[in-house]
């Protein structure tokens, strides 16, 4: 666009030298012939003169009847012929203007987006198969016209207290954002970590331990085949990152209640003294009364980590997501250079497998994005929680399938869904496995 512009301009330039000549050299010619007219710079130099002649005395009556009637003459064409280069000089500047507003706006949004790209340094980019994760989606799933209008990106809050994000780590947070392409709407949807799912290896547990085990990759490869989806990307954070983004943010508005405040007060004391001597902070403010306050980004980090209240984990997740849409509430009525500080803050602690020209598409729509709708799976209405021997208390979906069913319809309002076949298989195994 950019070259565009300033080929566009060069053309501009040279029409214009090109037609001030054309004048000058009918104007040349004019003169040669009558000295009827002159150019523009003589005209004024002619009025200049004439005035200084009144000035210092009048010259013979007959000269200064021949001067005067034909300085009239040439002082009534002069002036015509200036208010119509007037109106089509005032004309072209305003053209001009807009020209250069639009080219300086252009080279701005140029500058933001570099700035932006310029960041990836920081950012960890651990490489995914990402073949082998087309290859391995359930049947029908590439060929779903539907979903092909939607960008889905898993999104991972990791449980470490240093800044690898690969495997050995388990997702203390799983969301997938999925964006219409058409319309920029945006719907969350929070995948409960202890929902018991095929970790997509046949060994079935909670479905965080997908990400200790392999990393992003095998946590997409448990989405995708539990969920009938086609992820191919993902962003992953840790908790440095988050409490280094909601502080370069100046704080999040949560509404916090009185039944979280000793919870939410245990959990920054545990992220600050109790892991084996490692420090996210020096500090903490412990949270005193109940209602709306701003948290600054350690009490949103512990927040987030709150499932000893009623709701249990599903309640935690409803936590984070809140934090989430704090944090993008707040980015919108941030300065410049609170977004530089944040992105800043926050880029060495994400890891992400997305490239420059992925990063730009998004950077491009991101001001139109509006989060519509927000959710849990499994679904409320379609889950339970239970033992399951050593694996613990999970979540557990009731069942699998109807839960992938309601799944695409509230992601992408498909109304008669079919799931996969592997859908079918990893329900009846989950139904035998904990007899639900």
């Amino acid at each position: 666009m950019a070259s565009s512009t300033r080929n566009e301009g060069t053309r501009r330039t040279g029409g214009s030298r090109s037609s001030g000549g054309s004048r000058r050299t009918s104007g040349g010619e004019r003169r040669s012939s009558g000295g009827e007219r002159r150019s523009s710079r003589a005209d004024y130099d002619m009025y200049d003169e004439d005035y200084r002649s009144s000035s210092s005395g009048r010259r013979s009556s007959s000269s200064s009847r021949r001067d005067s009637g034909s300085a009239r003459v040439r002082s009534s064409s002069a002036s015509g012929s200036r208010r119509g280069q007037s109106r089509r000089k005032k004309e072209k500047q305003k053209k001009r203007i807009i020209l250069f507003t639009v080219e300086i706006l252009a080279l701005v949004v140029l500058a933001l987006v570099l700035w932006a790209v310029g960041k990836q340094d920081a950012v960890q980019h651990i490489t995914i198969n990402e073949s082998q994760i087309v290859e391995n989606m359930n049947d029908g799933v590439e060929e779903n016209e539907t979903m092909q209008g939607y960008r889905n990106i898993a999104l991972f809050g990791v449980d470490a207290r240093d800044d690898d994000l690969k495997k050995g780590n388990r997702s203390d947070t799983i969301m997938i954002a999925s964006i219409n392409q058409d319309t920029d709407e945006v719907k969350l949807i929070s995948v409960y970590r202890d929902t018991y799912l095929n970790l997509s290896n046949d060994t079935y547990n909670k479905c965080n331990a997908a990400y200790a085990a392999g990393g992003p990759e095998q946590a997409i490869l448990m989405l995708n085949m539990n969920l009938d989806l086609n992820i191919t990307e993902y962003i992953s954070i840790n908790f440095n990152g988050l409490i280094e983004l909601v502080n370069a943010l100046g704080g999040v508005q949560i509404n916090v209640e009185q039944a979280e405040i000793e919870h939410l007060n245990n959990y920054q004391k545990s992220m600050f003294s109790t892991e084996s001597q490692v420090v996210l902070s020096d500090d903490y403010t412990p949270v005193t009364q109940a209602g709306l306050q701003t948290l600054d980004g350690m009490q949103a980090t512990a927040y987030c980590r709150i499932r000893a209240t009623a709701g249990d984990d599903f309640r935690r997740a409803e936590r984070q997501r809140t934090v989430l849409l704090a944090c993008l509430d707040k980015a919108k009525s941030a300065s410049f250079s609170q977004l530089e500080s944040a992105l800043d803050s926050v880029l060495p602690h994400v890891a992400t497998n997305l490239d420059t020209a992925e990063i730009l598409s998004v950077l491009q729509e991101v001001s139109n994005y509006s989060v519509t709708a927000t959710d849990g799976f499994p679904f409320e209405d379609s889950r339970t929680t239970g033992t399951l021997g050593s694996k613990g208390s999970c979540v557990i979906p009731v069942d699998l399938e109807s839960n992938v069913i309601k799944l695409h319809n509230f992601l992408f309002e498909q109304e008669e869904y079919t799931p996969s076949e592997q859908v079918k298989s990893y329900s009846a195994k989950i139904s035998s496995d904990t007899g639900y």
